[in-house]
C-alpha cells in the first residue's frame, strides 16, 4: 500500500489503481456520471474531475492512476464549480419535463443539478429534437434525455457482446442511434434492459404494460390472473426504502390480491416444472446421444442472442420454454379447464425482473391456437408503480400465500433467480432421475456466487458431468467459441443474460450496486437453506399436476404445451 493526501487527510491506496477506487474505498463521495465499475474509464463526462497539487489542469479521478506522496482537493472551489458548469451544460438542452419522466426522482443528472445547486438556466442552447423510439416490445428510446456519457453502448458492446447502439455523427452532432437508424425491434438490441439499468437519465426505459393491465382488471367480463418471478420478491422492497436482500414475498401476495388480480400464482412453481423437463431432457441427451453441451433456454435474451449470433448452437439449446411460459400454458390449459373457464376469458400477468420477457411474451411460438399463453408482462418497477398508485402500503400488509396449485414450489425452484439457481436445481434432480437418490449435500458450491463464468464436475453414479454456469452474454460469448474451437468437456450449460441473473435484471430497481444484487442473491440462498422442499421432483403439486394432466416429463402432452423451438433471426447492420 502507499500513501496519499485527499482533503489533508492520509488515505491509504493500492499502487497502479486509479484515484476514483481510492476516493471510494475512503468513504469520500465524487460524482460520475460515465463511470461503470469493472470496465477501463472513459473519462467522458469529466464530473469526477479533482485538483492534484502540481497539476495545473483539473484530473479525472477515474483515469488518474494514485502515485506515491499524491495530493488531492475534491471538493474544491474550482472542482465543484467546475461540475456545476457541467450539468449547467448538460441542462441547456435537455428537456424540462421532469415532471412527467418515469425517472423523475430517480434521475443522476437531477440529483447532481440538486446537490451542486444549478437554480437557474446559464447557459441556452438549441433543444434537442429527435423521435422516441417505439418500435422495441420492451425497450423505449428517448434521445432526447440522452447525455451521451457512453454507458449504453459500452454495456451493450463490452459487457454483453451485443453492440445494438453505437455513436453516431461528429462533434456536436454526435449522438447515439442504431446501425442505420433503425428502430430497436429490426436491431440486434437482445432486450435484456442493461442499458435501462446503467443509464443516468430517462434516455431508456421499458416499454410501460400498466395502462393495458389496469384496463384487464377494470373488465368484469376477464379472469385476470398473475404470476411473480422468484427474485422479484427479494428485489421490489428496495422500490419502497428498505433495505436490500428483504423477502417481501407474503406482503407482495397480498398486495396483488388488493390491486384485483383473482388469482395470484408463483413461477418458483413453474421453476420447479421447467426442471422436471429440463433435467429429463438433458439425462435423455446424455443417455441416448443427443447434441451436448444442452444450452439452458430460460433467459429469453440469451435464446435471441442465439438466434443471431451463434445459430449454429441451436440444436444445443434446451427445447423447454421458460418458467414464465409454462406458467402461462398450464394456467389457460389445466386450470382453465379445471375451473371451467374459457381460454380466451383469462388475461394473464408475469410480474418480472426481465425486460426481455415482455418481448418473449410476445414471440409467435409462445401460444396455441392463437391464444397467447401470457397476455401481459410487469417489470419490478412497473409493480412498484401500480402499488403507489392505489396507495398500498406494503409494509402494514399481512402476508398472505400465493394460489394453489401454482402456488407451492420447492427453494430449487426459487434459486432460479440467482446465477447458478437453474444449474443447481437441475443437477439435483437429475442426480435423483439417474440414481434414485438424493444427493447427500444438495448445496453445489462451485456454481454459486456473482463470478461472470462458474465451472465445476459433477459424479453421478460413476458418470463425469462437466458443468458451466456463465451470466452476461460476453462471457457466453466466449465459452461458446471455445466450443466452436473445439472443447468437449461440457454436458450442460447455464446461461443468464444480465451479469448476476434475474436478481440484476433489466427490470429491477434501477441500481447498479453491487451489494444490494449480492444481498438479494444471499436472500435466495436463505430461502433454500431454510425451508424443508429443496428439489423440484419433491414438490408434491408438480407431481399432481403431471399425474393429473400432463401425464410424464417430454410426454405428448408436457411436449406440446411446454416445449417450443427456435431459428436463426436476421438483424439490420
Amino acid at each position: 500500500m502507499i500513501t496519499i493526501e485527499v482533503n489533508n487527510k492520509k488515505v491509504q491506496a493500492e499502487p497502479g489503481e486509479m484515484l476514483l477506487a481510492t476516493l471510494r474505498r475512503a468513504g469520500i463521495k465524487v460524482p460520475t456520471l460515465c463511470h461503470i465499475d469493472g470496465l477501463p474509464p472513459s473519462g467522458a463526462c469529466r464530473m469526477c474531475d479533482v485538483e492534484v497539487e502540481g497539476r495545473p489542469n483539473l484530473q479525472p479521478s477515474c483515469a488518474t492512476p494514485v502515485v506515491e506522496g499524491m495530493k488531492v482537493q475534491t471538493h474544491s472551489p474550482r472542482a465543484v464549480r467546475a461540475r456545476k458548469t457541467i450539468v449547467e451544460l448538460l441542462l441547456a438542452n435537455h428537456p424540462d419535463d421532469c415532471l412527467y419522466c418515469v425517472r423523475n426522482n430517480n434521475c443522476q443528472l437531477q440529483d447532481l443539478a440538486a446537490e451542486l445547486g444549478v437554480r437557474d438556466r446559464r447557459y441556452q442552447g438549441r433543444r434537442s429534437q429527435a423521435n422516441v423510439d417505439l418500435s422495441s416490445p420492451s425497450i423505449v428510446r428517448d434521445p432526447e434525455k440522452c447525455i451521451l456519457c457512453g454507458k449504453c453502448v459500452r454495456v451493450c458492446e463490452e459487457v454483453q457482446a451485443v453492440s445494438a447502439i453505437d455513436f453516431v455523427g461528429r462533434g456536436s452532432k454526435t449522438r447515439v442511434g442504431t446501425a442505420f437508424e433503425q428502430g430497436l425491434n429490426i436491431s440486434s438490441c437482445i432486450n435484456c434492459g442493461q442499458c435501462i439499468m446503467i443509464c443516468p437519465t430517462g434516455a431508456l426505459r421499458e416499454q410501460s404494460s400498466i395502462k393495458e393491465v389496469t384496463e384487464a382488471l377494470k373488465d368484469a367480463n376477464m379472469f385476470v390472473v398473475v404470476q411473480h418471478a422468484p427474485s422479484v420478491s427479494v428485489s421490489l422492497a428496495e422500490e419502497f426504502g428498505v433495505k436490500p436482500g428483504t423477502d417481501i414475498c407474503g406482503a407482495m401476495v397480498t398486495a396483488l390480491r388488493q390491486l384485483g388480480f383473482k388469482r395470484v400464482f408463483d413461477t418458483s412453481f413453474s421453476a420447479d416444472l421447467t426442471i422436471m423437463e429440463e433435467a429429463s431432457e438433458l439425462v435423455h441427451r446424455v443417455k441416448n446421444g443427443g447434441k451436448l453441451p444442452m444450452l439452458t433456454s430460460c433467459s429469453p435474451g440469451w435464446i435471441k442472442f442465439v438466434e443471431q449470433t451463434f445459430p449454429d448452437f441451436l440444436e444445443n439449446v434446451s427445447t423447454c420454454k421458460s418458467p414464465q411460459q409454462m406458467m402461462g400454458a398450464v394456467i389457460k390449459s389445466f386450470f382453465a379447464q379445471r375451473e371451467g373457464i374459457d381460454p380466451k376469458k383469462i388475461f394473464s400477468v408475469s410480474i418480472m425482473p426481465c425486460t426481455a420477457k415482455k418481448f418473449e411474451a410476445r414471440r409467435p411460438e409462445m401460444g396455441h391456437n392463437e391464444i397467447a399463453d401470457v397476455d401481459a408482462v410487469l417489470t419490478t418497477r412497473e409493480l412498484a408503480r401500480m402499488i403507489r398508485m392505489r396507495g398500498i402500503d406494503l409494509e402494514s400488509l399481512a402476508p398472505e400465500p400465493a394460489d394453489t396449485p401454482f402456488g407451492e414450489r420447492s427453494t430449487a425452484g426459487k434459486l432460479f433467480g440467482a446465477t447458478g439457481g437453474v444449474m443447481e436445481a437441475a443437477i439435483r434432480t437429475a442426480y435423483h432421475l439417474i440414481t434414485g437418490k438424493e444427493m447427500a449435500d444438495l448445496k453445489v458450491q462451485a456454481v454459486r456466487g456473482l463470478k461472470g463464468t462458474k465451472e465445476a464436475r459433477v459424479n453421478v453414479d460413476g458418470m463425469d458431468i462437466g458443468v458451466a454456469v456463465v451470466s452476461g452474454l460476453g462471457n457466453a460469448a466466449r465459452l461458446l467459441n471455445e466450443i466452436r474451437d473445439g472443447r468437449r468437456d461440457l454436458h450442460f450449460i447455464e446461461v443468464m443474460t444480465c451479469p448476476g441473473g434475474c436478481i440484476a435484471g433489466g427490470g429491477q430497481p434501477t441500481s447498479t450496486d453491487t451489494d444490494a444484487v449480492r444481498a438479494r442473491m444471499q436472500a435466495l440462498y436463505n430461502i433454500d437453506r431454510n425451508e424443508p422442499i429443496r428439489t423440484s421432483h419433491a414438490n408434491e403439486s408438480i407431481k399432481r399436476l403431471y399425474k393429473e394432466y400432463l401425464g410424464a416429463p417430454l410426454g405428448e402432452k408436457s411436449h406440446h404445451l411446454l416445449h417450443t423451438h427456435y431459428h436463426k433471426r436476421e438483424v439490420v447492420g
